[in-house]
């Protein structure tokens, strides 16, 4: 019976072959259509994927406010949901006043400096022509950047055109109201279930592959996921520390717009390395424009010597040490990321070399050792 199946078994795989070929090349042959398919599958599920972002950030924080919650005999029925409500609670107490404090500042800081620009620029070129002849800042490089920011017309911005436009976009944004609450609403619920959420993933790995590979699959996920959260969550924190301590600096030195080039680059700052340069660049050049060239170089050194200590104390701390790799895979990555995927993929180059990176070494080990294994100090001897 068994040699009778065969050819039936054998022309079902050819079929399912032909029929995989026919599927892929049709996709490349309406490669446009399938990409306008997947847009808008993502846009149909974006509310879900912005929920369970929220959940994953809120993840860690809400567990530790769920154990201290466990310590109380009278409060450990109700641990989990009291500790959804209270970091959402935090959560929106943060928001409000960012919102109220921030927001208004570095609207009008804008506002303002879009508005001044052209009169910054005026006295900065007169002080520009006062300078020495021999003064490196006259330079060919020096006189080309003085004529581009010349041309820039920052007015443009904020005209009746644009302003319909982003009235237009506010309008998009308040549409889109109903699929924030829906995200809110996932984002509790995957905080309410996430331990059934987990054991669903883990029976069904179990069930799919073998004893080995789920083991691997189980691995490489928990190391992924503390790699991803150290690296989000604490670029996050890291930016707002940098953006406090550094417009705190700038307010200190009379720096015009302090608190919106301050938050400027502690927003550049998720980008590693290549963010805070440009973050500072841009700063230097506008504190350029509204306080002297003195003020500028004494801002550069003083951000720099606070970026130094970022980088190298307050960064580390915060990120522990689950991301060290070295500076040179962080430049690469960075570069790999931002070429093909933007600002976005600048962003997330580093988590995911990073967990490439562990599963390369972890597979170098596992050959070595097999080696080892099947030839024992042969290999050395050849060496030597």
């Amino acid at each position: 019976m068994g040699e009778k199946k065969r050819p039936i078994t054998k022309w079902l795989y050819w079929f399912l072959f032909a029929v995989a070929v026919l599927c892929v090349y049709k996709a490349l042959d309406d490669f446009e259509g399938i990409i306008a398919w997947i847009g808008n599958l993502l846009e149909v599920l974006a509310p879900f994927l912005i929920g369970i972002l929220i959940a994953y950030l809120l993840y860690t924080p809400c567990r530790k406010i769920e154990n201290l919650y466990l310590k109380s005999n009278k409060l450990k029925k109700r641990a989990r949901g009291l500790s959804i409500i209270t970091i959402y609670i935090i959560t929106l107490i943060v928001l409000i006043i960012i919102f109220n404090v921030l927001v208004p500042i570095i609207t009008s800081s804008i506002i303002d400096l879009v508005s001044n620009f052209q009169n910054y620029y005026n006295i900065a070129m007169i002080n520009f022509q006062n300078l020495p002849e021999d003064s490196i800042l006259k330079s060919d490089i020096f006189v080309e950047l003085i004529n581009n920011a010349r041309n820039i017309d920052f007015k443009q911005f904020l005209n009746m055109e644009k302003i319909t436009e982003y009235a237009k976009g506010a309008i998009s944004v308040a549409g889109k109201i109903v699929d924030f609450f829906v995200a809110i609403i996932v984002s509790i619920y995957i905080l309410k279930q996430r331990g059934d959420i987990l054991n669903f993933g883990r029976m069904f790995t179990k069930a799919m592959f073998k004893k080995d590979t789920y083991y691997n699959i189980e691995k490489y996920f928990n190391k992924t996921n503390e790699v991803f959260f150290n690296f989000l969550a604490g670029q996050l924190l890291d930016g707002i520390v940098v953006g406090i301590i550094t417009s705190i600096a700038m307010s200190i030195l009379g720096v015009k717009y302090a608190v919106l080039l301050g938050f400027m680059i502690g927003l550049f700052n998720l980008i590693p390395y290549f963010g805070a340069i440009i973050a500072v660049i841009i700063a230097a050049l506008i504190t350029i424009l509204t306080g002297g060239i003195t003020q500028a170089i004494t801002m550069v050194i003083i951000v720099t010597i606070l970026q130094q200590i970022d980088a190298n104390i307050i960064n580390p701390k915060i990120i522990s040490s689950s991301l060290k790799i070295s500076p040179l895979l962080v430049i690469f990555s960075v570069t790999i990321g931002g070429a093909y995927f933007g600002v976005l993929g600048m962003f997330l180059a580093v988590p995911i070399f990073t967990v490439i990176k562990v599963i390369i070494v972890d597979y170098i080990v596992y050959k070595n050792k097999i080696k080892e294994q099947k030839y024992g100090d042969k290999e050395n001897e050849y060496m030597a």
